[in-house]
């Protein structure tokens, strides 16, 4: 005669934890704003990721950080739609040259996913990720190249 043994799991997986968002006790709703700022701290947090935002985005935030007192916004180059236990997350980045940009889009999507839902609870039903730039090593060298034209 075999044995059977029955386990028993406890919730562990942030899918899971979605459940918890809407009880019989309330329902918590989480703001667009908290998963956009979850999703670019996961994303900043990847190799190979120079920076978020398109170059409209990138040259606005260049402007802010020159003012006293701010600071780049956290979620500049990412937009989220979210619902009552799903997120969808649109990334737009800029990658160092150099690296694979397939294997650094899988880090992100595995990063932003695993921040979010276990952060919040929300299943991520997507990651859509938009390389709008590469960064070269050279291109960091500030404003001192705009100075030095051919006429003076």
């Amino acid at each position: 005669m075999a044995e059977t043994t029955t386990k028993t799991l406890a919730p562990t997986t942030p899918k899971d934890a979605s459940g918890a968002l809407v009880t019989s006790q309330g329902t918590t709703t989480i703001a667009d704003t908290v998963v956009q700022k979850i999703a670019g701290l996961a994303t900043r947090e990847v190799p190979g990721i120079h920076a978020l935002g398109g170059g409209a985005a990138r040259a606005f935030s260049a402007i802010r950080e020159r003012i006293p007192g701010v600071t780049a916004s956290v979620g500049q180059g990412v937009s989220v739609e979210v619902g009552e236990k799903q997120a969808a997350v649109d990334l737009e980045v800029v990658v160092e040259y150099g690296v694979s940009i397939a294997d650094v889009a899988r880090a992100v999507r595995h990063n932003v996913i695993t921040a979010v839902e276990r952060t919040t609870g929300l299943e991520v039903v997507e990651v859509n990720i938009a390389v709008g730039d590469l960064f070269l090593p050279g291109d960091d060298t500030g404003d001192q190249g705009a100075d030095t034209g051919r006429v003076r």
